[in-house]
């Protein structure tokens, strides 16, 4: 199988069978987050601990097999890291994702590297950029306690 293949084989896994969807009990922060443009909605629900690391993590939403794949692996990914960690991962996430060949972080496994790497041919695909997105910037809104939702059209 070549990486094209397993990266397609990827994103239809998640967005047919995305992990940790639904709302997670005990959240302490969440975020809405919308794509008028293709109608992408996600709804993140996060329970961090006193030491701002991610205990749960799930999400709510509706939208193309890349908007619900990235969510599913965003979710996967951060699952008990702590805060700094996940912002340092979608700030690397989002540059790769824009412009940037390859991921830099270092605190990454080979198969979260290869999990995000499978979302990197949408930058050949300007509107599908925004898709992949939605549910990091999301994620970022949670984290920093915003209240709007986000509008992914007034971002980048």
């Amino acid at each position: 199988m070549n990486t094209k293949e397993l990266y397609q084989e990827i994103i239809l896994d998640h967005g047919k069978n995305p992990r940790n969807l639904g709302k997670t009990e005990n959240y302490n922060k969440e975020a809405k987050g919308h794509n008028p443009l293709c109608g992408d909605k996600v709804h993140i629900f996060l329970e961090l601990d006193e030491n701002k690391k991610i205990k749960d993590i799930s999400f709510e939403g509706s939208g193309c097999a890349i908007s619900m794949a990235s969510a599913s692996i965003l979710t996967d990914l951060i699952k008990g890291k702590e805060e700094n960690e996940i912002k340092e991962i979608v700030r690397d996430f989002l540059e790769m994702i824009k412009t940037k060949e390859n991921l830099e972080n270092k605190s990454l496994t080979e198969d979260d590297i290869t999990k995000l790497m499978c979302l990197s041919g949408v930058k050949q695909y300007p509107m599908r950029v925004k898709c992949a997105t939605l549910a990091w910037h999301t994620l970022t809104s949670a984290i920093e306690n915003k209240k709007e939702e986000i509008n992914i059209e007034e971002l980048d």
